[in-house]
């Protein structure tokens, strides 16, 4: 598992429009995804340890920013056989078993994670109610060790955008796993 960070996107990028559906078949559009404030978007799988070591963080953050207005969805493009632990079947059994309170979608084709330059999972997004681009970066300072967190980034952007006050421009990649390109 190559360690790969996310790549610098400028700020104000207008977020890719896609269709993408669940691993049950239910269809979504990213314009019905978003709500007043916003929307968080974050690229993501099953098996990745980065992915796995924050799967926690996201869904409480997920809470915190559904009660600011801001919705949030994730979608994981390693639809590839050769990692069958990523496959939407075991999508289906991660979202019942870790409780996931948000729609995560499969993107088989990986052409929404080519239009939103995803390289990494997670690699995480925060637009604006505009669809413009206000955060990219990590969620934290501390993927592996929670209890060692000492900067919340992410959810000060969260908090930021929803209050209406700057978000900090100085942003750092989030890294993770690199999204298993199919060829």
């Amino acid at each position: 598992m190559a360690l790969t960070y996310s790549t610098d996107i400028p700020l104000g990028t207008l977020m890719p429009s896609f269709e993408l559906k669940d691993p049950f078949g239910k269809v979504y559009r990213s314009d019905e995804l978003f709500w007043e404030k916003g929307l968080f978007v974050v690229f993501t799988c099953n098996h990745c340890p980065y992915a796995i070591a924050v799967w926690p963080r996201l869904i409480r953050l997920s809470k915190y920013a559904k009660e600011l207005g801001i919705n949030t969805v994730a979608i994981n493009p390693n639809i590839h056989p050769k990692y069958p632990e990523d496959a939407p079947e075991k999508m289906a059994q991660k979202i019942e078993e870790w409780g996931i309170p948000f729609p995560y979608l499969v993107d088989e084709t990986q052409d929404t994670a080519r239009a939103f330059k995803a390289q990494c999972t997670p690699d995480i997004y925060l637009f604006d109610k505009n669809r413009k681009l206000v955060y990219h970066g990590r969620i934290d300072d501390n993927w592996q060790d929670e209890s060692k967190v000492t900067k919340q980034e992410l959810k000060e952007a969260i908090e930021n955008l929803a209050s209406g006050k700057p978000i900090n421009h100085q942003q750092y990649p989030s890294m993770g796993c690199s999204i298993k390109w199919r060829e």
